[in-house]
């Protein structure tokens, strides 16, 4: 069972404005690519398109604050954590470094995502459902310690 994973890219040209610097909307892009890869590495299926089982995770909130800017070219690391799970959802930790040139890393961002798993209806609604064995089975909440940790490293 894994409850943490952090995900590494590099800042693309499109992610920026005129000053180079990545608009506040790319960070939510960038904790959607961790969960992404998160589901991946726990052998989890993010989304299920099986014809008469769409099933997805809808985000219930989700923010982010931002502490340092990111630009173009920039290396990063999204470093996501389970703080909790709960019948029918998951909520995630994230924490955005910039790679720097010494080997050190500045915290970017840090942010927070609930997401719950839903099912299509065949009426076309979303209808919250219970977390799937095999979500239980590969996934868990992380130690108090590792959403503590040092804010940069």
């Amino acid at each position: 069972m894994i409850f943490e994973h952090t995900s590494t890219r590099r800042i693309e040209f499109s992610e920026t404005d005129m000053a180079g610097l990545v608009h506040f909307s790319n960070f939510f892009r960038y904790m959607e690519t961790a969960e992404r890869d998160f589901f991946e590495a726990a052998g989890v299926d993010l989304i299920n398109t099986k014809p008469g089982e769409v099933v997805g995770w809808p985000r219930a909130r989700a923010e982010c604050k931002f502490s340092a800017p990111l630009r173009f070219g920039e290396t990063i690391d999204i470093h996501l954590a389970v703080k909790s799970m709960k019948d029918r959802s998951i909520d995630y930790q994230f924490r955005i470094f910039r790679r720097n040139a010494d080997g050190t890393r500045t915290q970017a961002g840090k942010g927070h995502m609930t997401t719950i798993l839903t099912e299509l209806t065949t009426s076309g609604d979303l209808r919250s459902i219970e977390l799937t064995q095999q979500v239980r089975s590969n996934i868990c909440e992380a130690p108090r310690s590792t959403l503590a940790r040092p804010q940069s490293v």
